[in-house]
């Protein structure tokens, strides 16, 4: 994977809504080291919240922390309101990291978050549009980004060994 240059306004300044409405930053988040996810319930690769949870429980305690952003821009596979999303994420993957207000991260209405992580290449450089759900970006204290496209499962080696260098730092 390649590493972005740092993007100013660092990402970790950004604005987003959490689940309660509050404007937010990944920096109020408290956590160093930020995986931030586009997730939905009904995708064929909603089995990633365990795997995601995973990594929140390994890692939570470094300084590390999932989050994950309710996106309905890919065949309407997150359609719930967000309280069934939460309720979903609890009950069938006991996710404990933040779910925050659904985004899209697509397309001109995009989340102003989305419009700079997608500045960032992936391993084969290329950078832009999300490509589906479960798309992955490391933040790291500094601002700095890593992209891990959806079909990358999030406890892949790469994945672990980016974040394991990153609460290292």
């Amino acid at each position: 994977m390649t590493d972005s240059p740092v993007i100013a306004p660092s990402v970790r300044a950004i604005p987003f809504a959490d689940a309660e409405g509050a404007e937010k930053t990944l920096d109020d988040l408290g956590a160093d080291v930020v995986l931030v996810v586009n997730v939905a319930s009904k995708c064929g690769l909603t089995p990633q919240y365990e795997q995601l949870e995973e990594l929140q429980r390994l890692y939570g305690d470094r300084g590390f922390s999932v989050v994950g952003f309710p996106c309905n821009q890919f065949f309407g596979q997150e359609p719930g309101s967000l309280d069934q999303i939460l309720e979903f994420c609890s009950t069938t993957y006991g996710v404990t990291f933040p779910i925050n207000d659904k985004v899209k991260v697509n397309g001109r209405n995009a989340a102003e978050l989305y419009k700079a992580l997608k500045q960032t290449e992936d391993g084969a450089g290329k950078a832009g549009r999300v490509e589906w759900n479960f798309e992955k970006f490391l933040v790291r204290p500094d601002g700095s980004v890593q992209r891990f496209r959806p079909k990358q499962k999030p406890d892949d080696p790469e994945i672990v060994s980016a974040i394991e260098a990153a609460l290292t730092r």
